[in-house]
This record gives structure tokens, C-alpha cells and sequence, in this order.
């Protein structure tokens, strides 16, 4: 597709076999993207598959959290790869026939920071009211942005790494029963400033167009370590407190740069790893999949961190008390 117009490829196609990635979910056939598709006609099949999605994600969720769908009194909608007005979280209570006075919260735009932020508001709107149940849906279909005919460097190295999923959390006030072995603790937000070409979207005529820079490992390795010290000193712990690191991916040399500006153990991010390798990056909905691991294979004991970059340039944590039993 875009060695007829794209000089560099040849150069750059190994950054490919590079990735760490060695498995992705499409919402569409491949054929699809060798065709051309307006902008319209993509975001059109945005909305109907977002809003398929969510429902086949909320029916699974609900059910495995032993909630009924009436019950839910509160859905944070999570997306950056599509427009819908109304937003989706309208068109799934609409589907669902879920409450009419849901209190609802789309947040749009957050990019890869998107499901720790949307986490982080969610647990505030669970601690806000001990009764509540709270749905965080979150949705990309990042394959539906890739523009054929922009052979920028950067839309070249987001088409090796992003991907499409869909996950959905459910969060209940303190006045439920205590079945779940996370408890949230508090969370964190920082936009830094005169930063915000480093990530996001460019709008034109055509769709969506990839924007980030390859500075960004560069950025985590002078800025993270430092800024999660102070995170934690807040709450008076430090960076050995931190048993679980539930690391959204970004890259592998986004990876790479957390090990080394943290001196993480070498297995500390096995489970990031893994979801990278296995869906690669699904922009805001990865680092639940990676939660969902941790809550699948095991954890330690003690305090989990959540961690996510995103446009802005931003970063976003929350932090998770974790017991087993």
C-alpha cells in the first residue's frame, strides 16, 4: 500500500518486525484497507461497531461481575478514534434499554491516557456514592483512521503499531459486598507544557491524521521517573511501595524507556508485554486489558500502579490497593 508512494519504504519497513507485536485485532477484513473509503463512510462504520462492541463487552462484564444492567447508575464512555453526537454512551443505553438517568460522561480526546483517566473518574464517581455501579466502557478503532494515501513517517509507524479492542469495567460503591480484590486508593493527572505537538490527531478533509513524535521515549526517560517519585510521595510511599506496574505500552521503545528510568525488574512488565504482543496498541483501551492480566494470572500483594501517556503531552496514574483473597 504505500511502497508506490513512500520512497522510505524499503528503509522503514522492517520497523514491522520491530514492534514486539506478533498479533492484532482488525475490525474489519485486511481487504478493507486496501480500499478507498471516504471519511464519512469510515466514522459511519466507527459508530456501528463501537456501539456493537460495547454491548457484546457490557453483557460479558456485567455478567461476570454479578450486577444487573438496571442497576448501573453511572457510564463513562472512553474513545479518540471516531465522532458520534449524540455520543456513544447514548446509543448503548439506548440499545441496552440500561436507566434512563444514568449519569453519564463521555470523554473524548485523552488518546492513550484515556482508560487510566477514565478509570480515575469512574472510582471518583464510586466513592462519591456508596451505592453506586459504575460502567467504564472504553472503545478505539484505530484501523478505521488510517488514511491511505498519507505517507508520512509517522501514519508509516502507526499502521505497524495500533489496533482495535474494546473493554468494559465494572466499579461499585462501598456499600456493595467487597468482591473485588482491588480497591481504588487515589490517582494523578500532569499536562506538560509546551508539549502538544508530541502526540495526537491532525483533522483534515480526509480523516484523522497520526501525529506523534519520536522524542517520546526521550520524554519518559527525563521526566517519569521523577514525576511518579512525586505521585507516590504525596501518599508517602515510593517507587519500591509499587508491587504491580499496569503500564500501558505505548511502543517498545516506549517500554524500553520505563525499564530503564525506573530500574524496573526485568519482569515487571510482562504482563504490558504480553498484551503488546498479543493486541498491540489499542490506544486508550490497552492498559485494562493489561489490568484485566493482572486479574487473570496472579498479582503481589500490595499497591498496583496504573500508568498511561497521552496527547496533551499528558500522564495519567492511578493508584490501586491489590489483595489476594
Amino acid at each position: 500500500m504505500f511502497a508506490a508512494n513512500f520512497p522510505q519504504v524499503d528503509r522503514l519497513i522492517y520497523a514491522f518486525d520491530n514492534t514486539g507485536i506478533q498479533y492484532r485485532n482488525f475490525c474489519k477484513p485486511l481487504s478493507y484497507y486496501a480500499e478507498a473509503h471516504t471519511f464519512e463512510e469510515r466514522n459511519n462504520d466507527y459508530i456501528q461497531l463501537s456501539l456493537q462492541y460495547s454491548v457484546q463487552a457490557i453483557e460479558d462484564c456485567v455478567l461476570k461481575a454479578g450486577v444487573k444492567k438496571e442497576d448501573i447508575t453511572d457510564l463513562f464512555f472512553i474513545s479518540t478514534s471516531g465522532l458520534a453526537t449524540p455520543s456513544i454512551d447514548a446509543l448503548i443505553i439506548n440499545k441496552m434499554h440500561l436507566n434512563q438517568h444514568i449519569n453519564r460522561s463521555p470523554l473524548w480526546g485523552l488518546g492513550c491516557g484515556g482508560g487510566v483517566s477514565g478509570l480515575a473518574k469512574a472510582c471518583t464517581a464510586a466513592k462519591a456514592n456508596p451505592n453506586a455501579v459504575v460502567l467504564l466502557v472504553a472503545v478505539e478503532m484505530c484501523s478505521l483512521t488510517l488514511i491511505k494515501n498519507d505517507y508520512s513517517k509517522s501514519n508509516f509507524i502507526g499502521s505497524s503499531l495500533f489496533s482495535d479492542g474494546v473493554a468494559a469495567c465494572i466499579i461499585k460503591g462501598d456499600n456493595h459486598a467487597a468482591s473485588g480484590s482491588v480497591r481504588y486508593v487515589t490517582s494523578g493527572s500532569k499536562l506538560y507544557y509546551d508539549s502538544l505537538d508530541v502526540m495526537g490527531w491532525d483533522f483534515q478533509d480526509t480523516g484523522f491524521k497520526v501525529l506523534f513524535s519520536k522524542d517520546i521515549p526521550t520524554f519518559i526517560n527525563e521526566r517519569i521517573k521523577d514525576d511518579i517519585t512525586a505521585f507516590l510521595k504525596g501518599h508517602n510511599l515510593q517507587l519500591s511501595d509499587i508491587k504491580n506496574f499496569i503500564f500501558h505500552p505505548g511502543g517498545k521503545k516506549v517500554l524500553d524507556a520505563y525499564m530503564n528510568a525506573l530500574e524496573l525488574d526485568q519482569h515487571a512488565l510482562d504482563n504490558t508485554r504480553g498484551v503488546m504482543r498479543d493486541y498491540g496498541n489499542m490506544s486508550s483501551v490497552t492498559v485494562l486489558y493489561v489490568l484485566e492480566q493482572f486479574l487473570n494470572k496472579g498479582f503481589t500483594d500490595g499497591y498496583g500502579l496504573m500508568l498511561a501517556m497521552g496527547p496533551g503531552f499528558s500522564s495519567e496514574m492511578v493508584l490501586l490497593q491489590m489483595t489476594n483473597g
